[in-house]
């Protein structure tokens, strides 16, 4: 889940629904400026696949040792500091499925799914905060996803740095939809910096504009305004006692849908 808060209630959005997200911006990135990375076809079935391992895990949640839904917040965005709140031995089962899990339909895809998971859980993280007996699985885990992406780029013959710009897109597009779906607050670029069509690099900056609405600059999408509808399910935040009356009261949320606006600054 990612998980938004106000003073009453929790809004929840699942990991397969922020992915979509995450795609549909992939879908409207590239104008007479930016290009967005080709061949698009691997790139863009990543984007919107790379969260499938979690489709279970959201379909039965949990809640942390405090009390309050097992989600991605927006403490969260672009800084994991918080595996101590987290199961991280399911959390990597869960990454680990994942990977396969696209990898198995696209092999590319894989690749791209696999880095962005290693990048996650080794340059975004504050390892300091993996607790002592999870630190040896969490770096046997990243070793075996670094040597079965070489492996298989090897194995493919596909050229590092189209792999090396899929990744960095696919980054940008969750980037943007974690702040879209977490409701973040303050300025920052999205992730990485992105070439426009003489190969410049541009880094991309996000604003919140009012709820709902963030703007970029410079402007990568090829409309005008783009216009997304993103489910989410609010729960009252005195509506569980524990888990089980927890997942009992989400199931029977029904989603409502919240349009979210990304506009030229």
């Amino acid at each position: 889940m990612i998980r938004a808060e106000t003073d009453t209630d929790w809004l929840l959005i699942t990991h397969p629904d922020h992915a979509k997200l995450a795609g549909e911006f992939a879908d409207a990135w590239g104008n007479d400026v930016f290009l967005r990375p080709e061949p698009f076809t691997s790139v863009r079935y990543a984007i919107y696949h790379h969260d499938d391992g979690w489709t279970n895990r959201d379909a039965n949640p949990c809640l942390t040792p405090a009390g309050i839904p097992e989600a991605f917040t927006r403490e969260l965005v672009g800084a994991y500091s918080a595996f101590e709140e987290i199961d991280l031995p399911n959390y990597l089962k869960v990454r680990g499925e994942a990977t396969a899990a696209v990898a198995a339909e696209d092999a590319t895809a894989g690749i791209l799914v696999s880095m962005h998971t290693v990048n996650l859980l080794t340059e975004q993280a504050d390892t300091s905060t993996i607790l002592p007996e999870h630190r040896e699985a969490h770096a046997d885990f990243v070793s075996a996803q670094q040597a079965w992406q070489t492996s298989e780029r090897d194995r493919m013959g596909l050229n590092a740095a189209f792999l090396q710009r899929g990744f960095e897109f696919l980054q940008a597009c969750d980037n943007l939809s974690l702040i879209a779906c977490s409701g973040y607050d303050e300025p920052r670029f999205l992730r990485h910096q992105h070439p426009d069509r003489d190969g410049k690099l541009h880094a991309i900056d996000c604003r919140l504009i009012e709820p709902g609405v963030w703007s970029l600059d410079p402007w990568p999408l090829g409309v005008a305004e783009l216009k997304l509808n993103l489910p989410v399910r609010t729960l009252a935040k005195d509506a569980f006692a524990d888990e089980s009356s927890y997942r009992s009261a989400l199931a029977a949320v029904t989603p409502e849908i919240r349009q979210i606006r990304i506009q030229k600054a």
